[in-house]
């Protein structure tokens, strides 16, 4: 008995990652985490809208019309992508000197912008410079190259920071915000790694044939396919850790004013709360002029 398995492994895995972002999202607003983590939220918003239009828009619109909307939604989502990594290093390195936060900060940046300039070919100033609508595409496409690749390096920047030093503020091991930037900075490294061996592929190979041709496509389609498993897998575990509270978020501070919770003693044991029993009440004293009349 055989089986018709019809998808490719391309439709297979656009099914799972939008089936994992609506996952997270139902995740994010069911636990109430949209409130802790709003920037984080609205990239993940971003991200089913991306691969819905994907699958809605592809070869349905004109092709100038389709770019710009898909370079427009990239530069969009790098620039989220920044206010992410902002958000979570604020709750991560709550209480940090502003010194400190500032001197980090600019150290990561100047390292993340000197890799966003060597990483890659620039393209020719005439082409984005062009008086017309192509070239302003282009500016924004060149734009959402260099920023993602930004963020990429930023990305994994914070997360060796977190694991390194979280623990001496509050972005401990099961904090969300490490658990978090810990899911971002793999899916940031698996896509510098297909970028740096697809580059690498490119630059070696000269297809004289078009088997030979054939077989550097499909190295680069199984790299994306192999990057697309990692970003399902890291969904996965945003899913899990999102769904348990951090230690301490379950436990009330103190007993509200109706609580019926057993009160504990300093030992730790609990304490019997007694019904009052009845005062007797007290004689008045008698007043002096009685006390002259006795005597």
């Amino acid at each position: 008995m055989h089986f018709n398995f019809d998808f490719t492994a391309i439709q297979v895995l656009w099914t799972l990652t939008f089936a994992g972002l609506l996952v997270l999202l139902v995740v994010l607003l069911g636990r109430d985490r949209t409130g802790r983590f709003p920037w984080f939220t609205a990239s993940i918003v971003l991200g089913a809208l991306g691969k819905l239009a994907s699958r809605l828009l592809y070869h349905r619109l004109p092709q100038i019309t389709t770019a710009a909307i898909f370079v427009t939604l990239a530069d969009v989502s790098m620039i989220v992508g920044l206010l992410v990594l902002v958000e979570l290093a604020r709750r991560a390195f709550k209480g940090i000197e502003r010194s400190i936060w500032i001197v980090n900060a600019l150290g990561s940046l100047a390292v993340a912008c000197g890799v966003a300039v060597v990483w890659g070919p620039w393209p020719a100033w005439k082409t984005i410079s062009a008086n017309s609508f192509i070239g302003v595409l282009q500016l924004a496409q060149l734009v959402g190259v260099k920023g993602d690749l930004l963020v990429d390096v930023l990305t994994i920047e914070l997360g060796l920071l977190l694991v390194l030093f979280g623990r001496r503020f509050s972005g401990g091991w099961r904090s969300h915000a490490q658990q978090i930037a810990i899911g971002l900075s793999t899916v940031s490294l698996g896509h510098l790694t297909v970028m740096g061996i697809w580059q690498l592929i490119a630059a070696k190979a000269a297809p004289h044939t078009q088997a030979e041709y054939d077989h550097i496509i499909g190295l680069r389609d199984k790299l994306t396919n192999a990057n697309g498993v990692l970003y399902v897998a890291v969904l996965v575990w945003w899913i899990v850790c999102l769904w348990i509270d951090e230690p301490g978020m379950g436990e009330p501070d103190e007993l509200s004013p109706g609580d019926d919770t057993m009160p504990v003693g300093l030992s730790g044991e609990a304490i019997d709360v007694l019904p009052e029993e009845p005062v007797a009440a007290v004689e008045a004293p008698p007043a002096s002029g009685a006390l002259e009349a006795e005597k």
